[in-house]
């Protein structure tokens, strides 16, 4: 069987606390543990990247290598490494649509013959899995606007306090 390994932060600050090594440890020891190997070249990495877009470059390869059938399976370790649910910032309430990146990326690998298997909650085809999937990305989500919000409430508050200045990030 054909495996890539797939492993993405969001964040600098991970990416120098080695998470992305972590993860791929992590991966790798899962794929050795099973007794199979990865295909050459078939580890990818996404550092400094949020989940919530799908412009990233070690995930553009992978999609593309997958689209040209190089692999069976791609390990990755929690359905968030992937992708996040996102909700775009939309005013006209009309325009207001879910893109469920999560679920596209999984059913545009399935399409190209390729499952896509996650160490940390392990899911199969059965309408109970694939209700936690959907479940999972919806607390992504939930985390994911938390967390801006904090951000945007820090960086105002240091505003204020003269501690930032307005034109900075």
């Amino acid at each position: 069987m054909r495996i890539a390994l797939y492993a993405r932060v969001s964040t600098s600050r991970q990416a120098q606390a080695q998470t992305i090594e972590q993860q791929l440890a992590r991966l790798q020891a899962h794929v050795q543990a099973r007794g199979e190997t990865l295909a050459e070249q078939a580890v990818f990495c996404d550092a400094g990247y949020r989940g919530a877009s799908l412009s990233r470059a070690g995930l553009d390869q992978l999609r593309d290598r997958a689209a040209l059938a190089e692999f069976d399976r791609v390990v990755v370790t929690a359905p968030d490494r992937l992708a996040r649910k996102y909700v775009p910032q939309v005013r006209a309430p009309s325009t207001c649509a879910k893109y469920v990146r999560q679920v596209l990326l999984i059913e545009e690998l399935h399409g190209h013959g390729c499952t896509v298997e996650f160490v940390e909650r392990p899911m199969r085809q059965d309408p109970h899995d694939q209700l936690l999937l959907q479940i999972r990305g919806a607390v992504a989500e939930y985390e994911r606007t938390l967390i801006c919000d904090r951000m945007r409430r820090g960086r105002l508050t240091h505003l204020r306090a003269g501690q930032l200045l307005p034109w900075s990030r």
